[in-house]
């Protein structure tokens, strides 16, 4: 019996590279590849030919120069001598600050709405339904320019908490005062003030805060680390052990500690002179820029929670009814977190829709990216084109890194299959 010879392979030829298989797609990506970098490739050497023709060159030294223009929003020490480097960086934090408050804010808001818009209250559910389709069909411009006028407007001078019977008082247990020019909100003080890091550039860090950082990850990670031992265990024994008031205490001892350690409290505003003193004078233009983007963006995360619900199966509700479960525990141990998989997709795009609609700041005189780069730095230095590539990319590294981070997040809550 003689064995079947093995087939040959046909030599090659150029006709290959189109109609073989094994070349085709190969051979479509190097073309497609060498047209874009030939496109990209004269898009650049125009512009910069463009620029020569117009006796101008393209570098980012301007960054270098002195900005002469002051910030009222400033997260770290800055002065008009500064560079335009250093008012960038500025803006680059206004950016982040608000950001990130209105990302946590938005979406507080928006679970809460979602969820009440499947209340079996016809009137509630109905007033969330307004609420919803209010905020979501008005351009959220209108809206900072509304709340804008409202806070510059209708809310009262500082003068106007004076005396023993003040025409306007303050709120949240006499903690917050509402101002024409500022919120006034509880700042933290500390009786044994560790001292402050320096880290160059007249930046400081207080020790406190290095300390409270440790301790949240390092009860993050032992967190991690004891929910993975209760798994192994029931995994091979079938018995999960007690584990919430062992993950409850690693990630609330330690910051309490440090609270009673560092004399940790809170020192409310008081009215002194002309101003509040005492706490933290919040400047309006943040507060009005939060508040929008909050409302704004928690209008589209409601319809996305409430989406993500309606696509979890009755079955599963009656199942946890059937078991004897509450209607709120059926929602946050059953049906919440099912809906992870179906919300947090479109909810990374409202994330990095927030970070991108912050560039209105320049609507409530917020010193964003946008205002600082992409206006004063552009305007006095004549460098549109390095500000707006600049800028750019700094806007595409936020947005990945964003959804990056969720893209994590998502992976960790999706259905795992055996």
């Amino acid at each position: 019996m003689t064995e079947a010879p093995l087939p040959v392979d046909p030599p090659f030829r150029i006709s290959m590279l189109v109609y073989d298989r094994r070349y085709r797609s190969m051979t479509f990506q190097v073309i497609v590849f060498i047209l874009v970098m030939a496109l990209c490739w004269w898009l650049i050497s125009n512009t910069i030919q463009n620029l020569a023709a117009l006796g101008k060159d393209f570098n980012f030294g301007f960054l270098f120069q002195r900005a002469g223009y002051d910030i009222s929003q400033r997260p770290i020490p800055y002065t008009s001598d500064d560079t335009h480097l250093r008012a960038t960086f500025v803006g680059l934090l206004n950016t982040l600050i608000v950001s990130v408050l209105g990302c946590v804010a938005a979406t507080i808001l928006g679970v809460a709405i979602g969820v009440a818009r499947l209340s079996k209250s016809w009137l509630f559910a109905r007033l969330m339904t307004v609420y919803v389709e209010i905020f979501r069909n008005i351009p959220l411009l209108l809206w900072i320019l509304i709340i804008y006028a409202i806070f510059t407007e209708v809310m009262p001078p500082p003068s106007a908490y004076r005396g023993d019977d003040p025409a306007w008082s303050m709120i949240l247990f006499d903690n917050v005062a509402l101002t024409n020019r500022y919120t006034a909100i509880p700042s933290l003080g500390m009786t044994n003030d560790p001292g402050s890091l320096d880290l160059g550039a007249r930046i400081t860090v207080n020790w406190a805060t290095i300390a409270f950082l440790v301790a949240i990850i390092g009860g993050w990670f032992l967190r991690d680390m004891i929910l993975k031992r209760a798994q192994a265990i029931q995994d091979r024994t079938g018995h999960r052990p007690t584990t919430w008031w062992i993950n409850l205490s690693v990630m609330t001892v330690p910051s309490l500690l440090l609270i009673w350690y560092f004399g940790l409290h809170l020192m409310s505003p008081e009215l002194k002179g002309f101003n509040f003193g005492g706490g933290l004078n919040v400047h309006n233009s943040l507060v009005v820029l939060w508040l929008a983007l909050t409302l704004y963006t928690g209008a589209f995360i409601a319809e996305i929670v409430r989406g993500g619900i309606l696509a979890i199966s009755h079955g599963q509700s009656e199942a946890a009814f059937a078991l004897g479960l509450p209607p709120n525990r059926t929602m946050n141990l059953v049906i919440l977190p099912q809906a992870l998989r179906v919300i947090i997709p479109p909810l990374i795009s409202q994330y990095l829709n927030l970070m991108k609609n912050s560039s209105l700041a320049i609507a409530a005189s917020y010193m964003d990216l946008r205002a600082t780069l992409g206006g004063t730095t552009l305007n006095q230095t004549g460098r549109e084109l390095e500000s707006m590539v600049l800028m750019m990319l700094i806007y595409l590294a936020l947005s990945l890194v964003i959804s990056a981070g969720m893209n994590m997040f998502n992976r960790r809550v999706r259905l795992k299959e055996r």
